[in-house]
């Protein structure tokens, strides 16, 4: 069955067309709403698509309301035409698809319109010349590959758009990702689009209220809340190193790794809140992430402390708040709202002696864990494990899909690319020190990771990463101390 992309690329588009050019307004949504109806009644199962729903209404927004935004605009000595209609084809589709956006990411985007409108110029070649490739293919596969070449250029600068946009500190805000919270977003779209063409009608009135908002967001971005309501995970910016924190309920948390500082695991742990740590996780010995263990027991109570049987006597020799246990795959721990699920290591010495031994035989040894929170939330949390222990644990046929994946070992380049496809995760978080000698996180496994079409959040760019969501729908927001 054709996806709702392609429909939108190869139908809507020429009912875009078509729409632009009736005369008359009140026509102008006729091909669109003909077309939604006849590809309704070729595919029904099309009225359950995001993306095809997202299509319709980007499509009508602009066939509604650019022509006479842009005419209005451009009616103003100080927007010029071409300049009136970059910023009015953007606008429109994002308003009028922000309420759909909001029911998957639980945010809204502040950067869409820029990039948008930074990527415009090349839709149109990107699409005309997808379709050529499509239509060559068929019979002159080597032309085809040519055409695609080409195609490429304008879909990479798309690319570059995205990933340059999503970077962008305070891209988005979060927002209830529910029904309530969709149709709220559409109100106040509604009422802000119509204050704004009156307020902007008078300059001396518009700057009365553009004032008192830009004074409002400044005061949020100096003093943003913290942490974000909702939150399920905390990567937590423990310098080089990994220090997790996982939401139990009731001002409780389980705390998995502890960075290499005291000072900066507590500090992350007063700023969320947390007075009980019932289950301290280590994944490995090494001390970026056991050297912050001190921390965790200042001024709130710890629980029990685990790790890997390979880790367990290099953590008992240190100052731990209680004696550490040892846990391996198949075992599961329950924690508040968590369920903890052990996929790696296998119990005893022989699947690791199986392992790459020129790899680290303590990061192979790492304590991977699927989280469940009881939202549905899946979060992968995969310590340092290098490219053998990956494919080991693939091929072990565990079920360790989810919404979320901490990245082993910093990103560095040493990962499997099956592994980081493997878990179909929407977010993946990297915790590293900004400007580390070790080059973590590295290029080729970023570049990786965003071919998978996950979003990428790092501690050494935005400061502590506040995850929330339920099963299938993530919302991310970070805050740089």
């Amino acid at each position: 069955r054709p996806q709702p992309s392609v429909l939108r690329a190869a139908v809507m588009g020429a009912a875009v067309v078509v729409g632009l050019g009736v005369g008359a307004r009140r026509r102008r949504l006729a091909p669109i709403l003909v077309t939604v109806v006849v590809l309704l009644l070729v595919d029904p199962w099309l009225a359950r698509s995001y993306g095809f729903a997202l299509s319709v209404l980007a499509s009508g927004a602009i066939v509604v309301l650019v022509p006479g935004w842009t005419e209005r605009w451009s009616s103003r000595r100080w927007v010029p035409a071409p300049v009136a209609a970059a910023l009015a084809v953007p606008l429109a589709a994002s308003m009028a698809c922000a309420p759909v956006v909001v029911l998957l990411s639980a945010e809204v985007s502040l950067v869409a319109v820029l990039a948008n409108a930074l990527a415009a110029p090349a839709v149109a070649p990107a699409t005309v010349l997808g379709v050529l490739v499509a239509v060559i293919a068929v019979f002159w596969p080597a032309a085809a590959r040519v055409v695609a070449e080409l195609a490429g250029l304008p879909a990479a600068w798309i690319a570059v758009v995205a990933r340059w946009c999503a970077d962008l500190p305070y891209a988005t805000v979060p927002w209830p990702g529910d029904a309530r919270g969709a149709l709220t977003l559409a109100a106040a779209t509604v009422v802000g689009a119509v204050l704004a063409r009156r307020v902007l009608a008078s300059p001396p009135l518009a700057a009365l209220v553009v004032l008192p908002l830009v004074a409002v967001g400044a005061t949020q971005v100096v003093a943003p809340g913290w942490p974000s309501a909702g939150w399920r995970l905390v990567v937590c910016d423990v310098g080089q190193g990994d220090g997790l924190v996982l939401a139990a309920g009731g001002g409780s948390a389980v705390v998995v790794d502890t960075g290499p500082d005291p000072a900066a695991i507590d500090d992350c742990l007063d700023d969320l809140g947390v007075e009980h740590v019932p289950l301290v996780l280590l994944t490995h010995g090494h001390a970026d992430h056991i050297g912050g263990l001190g921390g965790v027991g200042l001024d709130r109570a710890v629980g029990a402390v685990a790790t890997g049987a390979v880790s367990l006597a290099e953590v008992a020799a240190g100052a731990t708040p209680a004696e550490p246990i040892a846990v391996a795959a198949g075992d599961v721990l329950e924690v508040g709202r968590l369920r903890l699920t052990v996929l790696w290591p296998p119990p005893g010495p022989t699947a690791l002696s199986r392992l790459d031994p020129e790899e680290s035989v303590e990061n192979n040894a790492s304590v991977v864990v699927l989280v469940e929170d009881v939202d549905g939330l899946r979060i992968l949390l995969t310590g340092d494990i290098e490219p053998s222990a990956q494919r080991a644990l693939l091929a072990s046929g565990v079920d360790a899909r989810s919404d979320v994946v901490k990245v082993a070992h910093h990103g560095s380049s040493y990962q499997d690319p099956k592994f980081l496809r493997s878990n179909g995760a929407s977010l993946a978080v990297i915790s590293a020190g900004a400007d580390n000698p070790y080059g973590h996180p590295s290029v080729t496994t970023l570049d990786a990771l965003r071919s998978t079409g996950a979003q990428v959040r790092r501690t050494d760019q935005v400061g502590d990463i506040a995850i929330g969501g339920s099963a299938g729908r993530v919302w991310v927001t970070t805050w740089a101390h």
